[in-house]
């Protein structure tokens, strides 16, 4: 039996479970470029913005909980839940993120450790949801995780390209945004037998903001700033836009398949058993 017409959507995970996908991919992706990648007078800034995010696609969470005291019992379930090691990676993130803050230079490494370590534990929060097809795809993780590096680094030229950080920094930009479309289309072409097809249209929706909002028009803008070098105002301006438009639809796209695309899988009963009916021998 097909039951792909038999899918419906979760109404459990609302704006709010978006928002920590938003803005905890985006922060930690910020932390994890701003650690590493940042000039000396950015490095703090940059973080703590960063971990403002991340806190507060966490409080969305805590606004999502049926019973908000019980909070902490999230970190009981660490071997089994990766939200309980969503919630640890971002206890040691913050520990490690305010000695940074607080001046300790050697906790620049470990601390981009933790934000990846995060991201990796969030994103595999929506793979391991075995009933929602376009969750529990296998290219659904890797591609949350490229989405909130591709954030990341949209928002460390968002708020950092005034500083004038080397333009050799916006070659893996570009190539994060090159990776993100790529694996972008490939996930859907690959979910093209598994999900929904309200599902497939809501992802079909956002396909031309993506490619040209979110590809095309960061790349131009890229090549612009590079050709534009000499006019430091004028291409931080072009940088900040790319940052922007990359930051701003890699949220819509996680707006959209958290609350548009979560479709149930129904059940599956190739065959009907009937009362009084001897079961026959498979063939």
């Amino acid at each position: 039996m097909n039951t792909r017409h038999l899918q419906r959507l979760q109404g459990y995970w609302d704006w709010r479970a978006s928002g920590n996908f938003i803005c905890g991919g985006a922060g930690s992706g910020l932390v994890f470029f701003g650690a590493l990648c940042a000039p000396p007078g950015l490095v703090v800034p940059l973080v703590l913005a960063g971990l403002g995010l991340v806190g507060l696609g966490l409080f969305f969470v805590w606004l999502e909980i049926g019973r908000p005291l019980r909070a902490v019992n999230v970190f009981v379930h660490l071997r089994t839940s990766w939200m309980s090691r969503e919630a640890l990676a971002a206890v040691v993130l913050f520990v490690l993120g305010a000695g940074l803050i607080a001046g300790l230079r050697w906790r620049l490494w470990p601390t981009a450790v933790a934000a990846a370590v995060f991201l990796y534990c969030q994103a595999r929060i929506l793979g391991a949801a075995r009933g929602i097809p376009t969750w529990r795809h296998p290219l659904t993780v890797p591609l949350l995780v490229l989405t909130g590096l591709t954030e990341g680094m949209g928002l460390f030229w968002l708020l950092g390209a005034w500083a004038n950080p080397p333009l050799l920094q916006a070659v893996p930009f570009a190539m994060l945004l090159l990776a993100r479309g790529l694996l972008g289309r490939l996930w859907r072409l690959r979910l093209g037998e598994q999900a929904s097809a309200p599902a497939l249209r809501a992802i079909d929706s956002i396909a031309p903001a993506m490619r040209w909002l979110g590809l095309a028009a960061p790349l131009a803008l890229l090549a612009l700033a590079a050709t534009t070098s000499t006019v430091p105002a004028l291409a931080a301006a072009l940088l900040a836009l790319a940052g922007l438009l990359a930051t701003a639809t890699g949220w819509v796209f996680k707006f959209t398949l958290v609350t548009r695309t979560a479709y149930q899988q129904g059940f599956s009963l190739p065959r009907m058993p009937v009362r009084g009916v001897a079961r026959t021998a498979p063939r």
